[in-house]
């Protein structure tokens, strides 16, 4: 992965999340993001599942960002959900767990290791992801109104990455998924402005 560009683009975005008044510091995307250099290898040589297609470096990088950073959202509405039993958080949960899984069918299919070594709510493989995690709960911990910002923010980040993503993305199964989850971001998006009663532009 070209670290100058996610250190550009996404430095943009934890800056609009600080902000929000999220308290504490936030790490920097490039901390964020040192965790692709542990996982991004994988096992095989990118021609899993029979495929007829081999991944560039920066899309087998991409998944594994992508199946952490959903990881993140499925776990952060999990504890919004059980705190504030709020039928948005309780919904886009299973949302979240089914980008999850369709993430790591492509990662199944093109022999990248599954950068997550377990399933429990708020562990991640990586410090930076951990300190993301924890700020996000501290501040949904705050009021109704902090956590709905919270899935703002979260949505906003997933949607910017996955366009990001698809500027360079060449595969069509990784195409076809990154559109999927970007569609279902937008959606996540809108009813989280919905409840906090903001107006969506046309």
């Amino acid at each position: 992965m070209k670290r100058s560009k996610w250190y550009f683009f996404l430095s943009a975005i934890i800056f609009a999340f600080l902000l929000l008044g999220c308290q504490g510091e936030t790490p920097t995307s490039s901390e964020k993001f040192d965790v692709l250099a542990k996982f991004g290898n994988g096992n095989g040589n990118g021609n899993g599942g029979g495929s007829g297609y081999e991944l560039s470096e920066e899309e087998r990088d991409g998944l594994i960002h992508m199946r952490i950073e959903e990881k993140l959202a499925r776990d952060v509405y999990i504890m919004m959900g059980d705190l504030w039993n709020h039928k948005v958080f309780i919904n886009i949960q299973l949302s979240e767990q089914k980008h999850m899984d369709a993430v790591l069918r492509l990662l199944v299919k093109y022999n990248v290791t599954d950068p997550l070594i377990t399933d429990s709510v708020g562990v991640f493989p990586d410090l930076q992801f951990q300190q993301l995690y924890d700020q996000f709960i501290l501040q949904g911990n705050q009021s109704l109104q902090e956590a709905l910002l919270v899935g703002k923010t979260i949505e906003e980040l997933d949607i910017a990455d996955l366009e990001y993503q698809l500027t360079f993305v060449d595969n069509p199964d990784i195409i076809r998924v990154y559109q999927n989850l970007k569609s279902a971001s937008e959606n996540h998006l809108a009813a989280f402005l919905k409840y906090l009663n903001v107006p969506i532009a046309e």
